[in-house]
């Protein structure tokens, strides 16, 4: 989330009226003793402070809820990788969760010398050219790395993050930043910088050849990505003088395959310094107390002088260039025009031009490309960087289109914008419905650090002002500037990429090192943490939804009525909860599709996007299994008018045949697609795992079926919708009465509500033996999944499945990353879930996962049917995950319109109440012994389905054999169709 996020804000500003302009300036202020600088009508009421060595501290405050969320933004990324050696920013990235000299080590002095030895055996390593002497060496570098884990202790920072409640640790490395997020309970201030400060004293690069070798799974998945391919060969023809197109984020594999500590400590001690960092907070706290806070944590750094990234401008872009990648994915077409410097009157313009072509509704490439189903999918968006952007167009072709074809369809679009082609009235709709977003923008906390990262990174926060006056100078752009400006931008200056399917006779891999698997010691706890989590907190009280009093219940004819009422401003958001599904009905979710092409008696199609986008409402209609929803949403003073709207539209919605026909050729391109897309085969191979042969993924309709599909059935559907029981929810400003009154007007109410088509019921399948599904797919990696169905929902299991999945295979601190990742290096994703049905008929399941090199393939799976099998305890991990469970209820705050989706999860699995209050109750008891007792129960030596993607060119039948017997599905099989 970049600069997109960033401009949603920027433009979205609102004061008295939605339309109000404001004046923005930077003022300073002092408060608790310290200065800081804000920005006048500023919705966010965010502060600015610099310390004395330099270190950003930006402060948000926003009490809805009691969490924090965090970011430690550093000014360098892969832009600033050294030449001979990319990559490294982004390991820098992955060590920093590896501890410093005082946690992550049980014995500090004796580690040491180890660890250094480790980084003179790579610097050797790196400079030797004979690969037998090279081998020698990484066995000398594995036997040290052995020896020097006796002394470490894996993942502690995440036994810290999750102890304190934390529950989204994580980093990233981009073009020109590294940031580390966090979130955690606003009790725990106090430890949470008492972590913070210690992670960035003086990180230590231990356990580093396994996470090496998560990195080199990483690469490889990048390997296996079309997408990624593609993106990556336009940027070096998009910039081939800037690291936007000469580096990318993980590096060569060359590079990889020598990586050097010292190289790697040289890049944090010059750019992680204060004057080059922000530390950034936004969530439930006092800024007067936690700039104290944060100030006496962080006083240790000292600034240094910092040069960072400036490269040669680039030449304009003079010819058309063309680039082609290879991959067993689905055909696409891009299109990238090089862009502007970030803050600028030109990159404002190029998000405006964006909407213009494409806003979801009512853009020349939604109404003349999408609307008329020109081809499968087509799309426009703009990614800012700091130095430049990139204009992109997007398009999947349909059946029997060439990509060539494709990409004509969308340079026409291009050539409207500089005729000037579209209405004027867009401008100001754009701006509206811009405006509108900007109401909810800053609820979230993470949408708040996020938008202060960016804006720290562009520009070091110092344009906060100008962001937020952005919405002004867009009001203030006129047609004939937009064309102007599209006609001396828009030019044979673009670089077009095609990607096509067929084998990609370029394809590499990062080759597995031997790697013996270090000594986790996962039963022990440095002093540091221990002391760490022995800090005293305030309690959190946890608030939980009372339904009673929380939601409003009434009637408008037969229908039931749920409101809860915005206190925050006057956006409306209401729904028809309708019970029917697909499992009802086959043609449903055809019916949803064909919807948003057809006009009624009144109004086009392309008439009815613009109505919507003029007066800033949306609605939808999504086809679930069970249960069908309408949904509308806009300004309360907008109700009428988009309720009638839709209203209208299903009373009134006409057949045209020429969609239909169209809808029913993107169909089948689209199931001719899925069939290349590995994800949706493994879902496919969980689903036939889970059911068998008949199932939700694969009880769909015939190709011959969608081909006969006739449009008065669809249109029967559809008229029929609100005939069937339904439940109407209402989230707005005004309250049970009014909203009746007003939804009385416009929603028909049948005397009696129509019985539905009785519901397909699947049948679940019974793990009674080891079997193996496999799916061939041209891959680098192997992707492997075990599920087992294991019995009918039980209110009583719900504490100890909760812990559970928190302690063994929840997130980077639980058993199963630790051992397959972090001591195996065996994968660079991994997970385990015992996973809970959302109805008390259905069933749950053990899902765990792999994904892995195929060559670890065999290994992979043996580690993981170790842990399967055998639940290893950790008192301390075990503590921390209750802990985080127990926090997470403490802390959340169900609020708005929210209220309803808990009411009715609730509903399904037998509760009137909220039933986090028995959760709650039911946690305090739980032991280690609980959930072993859990794992035995449900989990350990017991038969599994294995579902493996792979390339049966780098897998082998008889090491599948191993797990089970083994059938190879086809496609057909998985899908269907």
């Amino acid at each position: 989330m970049k600069r997109k996020l960033l401009f949603i804000v920027c433009l979205l500003f609102t004061a008295n009226s939605l339309f109000a302009q404001s004046t923005y300036q930077w003022k300073t202020a002092t408060s608790g003793g310290y200065t800081y600088r804000y920005v006048t009508n500023d919705p966010s009421k965010t502060r600015f402070y610099t310390l004395k060595n330099g270190l950003t501290v930006i402060l948000s405050p926003n009490t809805k809820e009691p969490n924090i969320e965090f970011r430690m933004s550093v000014r360098a990324g892969s832009n600033t990788d050294p030449k001979n050696a990319t990559g490294l920013a982004h390991y820098l990235e992955h060590v920093l969760f590896k501890g410093t000299d005082k946690y992550g080590t049980n014995n500090w002095e004796k580690e040491k010398p180890l660890l250094d030895k480790i980084d003179a055996l790579y610097e050797k390593y790196n400079k030797t050219t004979d690969p037998a002497q090279r081998k020698e060496i990484y066995k000398e570098i594995d036997k040290t790395s052995g020896e020097a884990s006796n002394f470490s202790i894996a993942n502690e920072y995440d036994k810290l993050m999750t102890g304190i409640g934390g529950s989204s640790s994580n980093a990233h490395t981009w073009y020109e930043e590294t940031v580390y997020n966090e979130d955690f309970p606003s009790n725990s201030v106090d430890k949470f910088l008492a972590i913070q400060g210690e992670r960035f004293r003086k990180p230590i690069f231990r356990i580093f050849h396994t996470e090496l070798e998560a990195v080199y799974e990483e690469k490889n998945r990048s390997l296996d990505s079309d997408p990624n391919k593609l993106d990556e060969a336009m940027m070096e023809l998009l910039f081939p003088v800037h690291n936007y197109g000469q580096q990318t984020t993980i590096g060569t594999i060359e590079h990889l395959k020598n990586p050097s500590l010292v190289e790697i400590r040289n890049y944090y001690n010059k750019y992680y310094v204060p004057n080059n960092m922000a530390a950034i907070f936004t969530g439930d706290f006092n800024p007067d107390e936690m700039i104290k806070k944060v100030e006496k944590t962080f006083s240790y750094m000292v600034a240094k002088p910092i040069t960072l990234y400036n490269p040669a401008p680039e030449k304009p872009l003079t010819k058309i260039q063309e680039v082609e990648v290879f991959g067993p994915s689905a055909e696409m077409v891009e299109i990238y025009y090089r862009g502007f410097a970030d803050n600028t009157k030109e990159s404002l313009m190029l998000e405006l031009i964006r909407s213009i072509l494409m806003n979801g509704k009512a853009g020349l490439i939604d109404i003349n490309l999408n609307k008329q189903q020109k081809t499968l999918r087509s799309g426009a968006s703009y990614q800012q960087m700091k130095d430049y952007g990139v204009f992109n167009l997007s398009a999947s072709p349909r059946a029997g289109q060439t990509l060539e074809e494709a990409s004509k369809l969308l340079l026409a679009q291009i050539d409207l914008l500089k005729k000037g082609e579209f209405d004027e009235s867009l401008l100001k709709a754009i701006v509206a419905n811009q405006k509108l977003s900007f109401l909810q923008a800053f609820d979230s906390n993470n949408n708040r650090a996020e938008i202060f990262s960016t804006q720290f990174i562009m520009n070091k926060g110092t344009k906060w002002e100008k962001s937020l006056g952005d919405i002004d100078e867009t009001a203030k752009i006129t047609k004939a500037q937009v064309v102007a400006f599209a006609n001396s931008f828009f030019k044979d200056n673009y670089v077009i990429g095609f990607k096509r399917k067929g084998v990609d006779k370029n394809m590499v891999k990062v080759e597995k090192p031997t790697i013996t698997p270090i000594n986790a010691n996962a039963g022990l706890t440095s002093d540091f943490v221990k002391n760490t989590l022995a800090m005293p907190v305030k309690p959190i009280a946890p608030k939980f939804i009372d339904y009673k009093k929380d939601i409003v219940f009434g009637k408008t004819g037969i229908a039931d009525v749920l409101t809860t009422k915005n206190v925050d401003n006057s956006i409306f958001r209401m729904s028809y909860r309708i019970n029917i599904g697909s499992n009802n009905y086959k043609l449903l979710p055809y019916a949803s599709t064909y919807l948003t092409f057809l006009g009624t008696d009144k109004y086009t199609a392309e008439e009815l996007s613009k109505a919507f986008y003029d007066i800033a409402c949306t609605y939808s209609l999504n086809v679930g299994t069970e249960v069908t929803t309408i949904s509308i949403s806009g300004l309360q003073e907008n109700f009428d008018k988009a309720v009638n709207l839709v209203e209208h539209i299903l009373a009134n919605v006409k057949p045209n045949e020429k969609a239909l026909n169209d809808l029913k050729g993107s169909i089948l391109k689209s199931r001719e697609n899925n069939k290349l897309n590995k994800s949706q085969i493994m879902n496919g191979l969980t689903s036939y795992a889970q059911y068998g042969s008949v199932n939700p993924f694969n009880n769909v309709l015939s190709n011959d079926d969608v081909k006969n599909i006739k449009s008065e059935d669809l249109i029967s559907l559809i008229r029929n919708l609100t005939n069937y029981e339904h439940v109407i929810t209402y989230y707005g400003p005004k309250d049970l009465a009014a909203f009746t009154a007003d939804v009385k007007k416009s929603h028909l109410m049948p005397k009696e509500f129509t019985e539905p088509a009785p519901a397909k019921v699947y049948t679940y399948t019974t793990q009674d033996a080891n079997k193996v599904y496999f799916a061939n797919y041209d891959m680098v990696q192997s992707e492997i999944r075990w599920l087992r169905n294991t019995g009918l929902y039980n209110k009583t299991d719900a504490a100890n499945i909760q812990v559970f999945n928190s302690y063994f295979g929840g997130g980077m601190g639980s058993i199963v990353f630790q051992t397959i990742r972090e001591s195996k290096a065996l994968a660079y994703s991994t997970f385990a879930q015992y996973v809970s049905p959302d109805k008390a008929d259905k069933q749950y399941s053990m899902i765990a996962y792999v994904g892995s090199q195929a060559d670890k393939m065999t290994d992979a799976v043996n580690g993981m049917n170790e842990l399967l099998n055998v639940l290893p305890q950790s008192d301390k991990s075990f503590d921390g995950a209750k802990s985080n469970v127990l926090n997470g209820l403490e802390t959340t705050r169900v609020t708005k319109d929210a209220v309803f989706y808990y009411y009715f999860a609730d509903k399904k699995l037998g509760y009137d109440y909220d039933s986090r209050i028995d959760l709650y109750k039911e946690l305090k008891p739980i032991t280690f012994q609980s959930i072993k007792d859990f794992h035995t129960q449900k989990v350990a030596n017991k038969p599994y389905t294995y579902l493996i993607v792979a390339s049966d060119k780098k897998v082998k039948m008889e090491d599948m054999q191993k797990f089970g017997a083994v059938t190879t599905l086809t496609l057909e099989q998985l899908f269907g169709y």
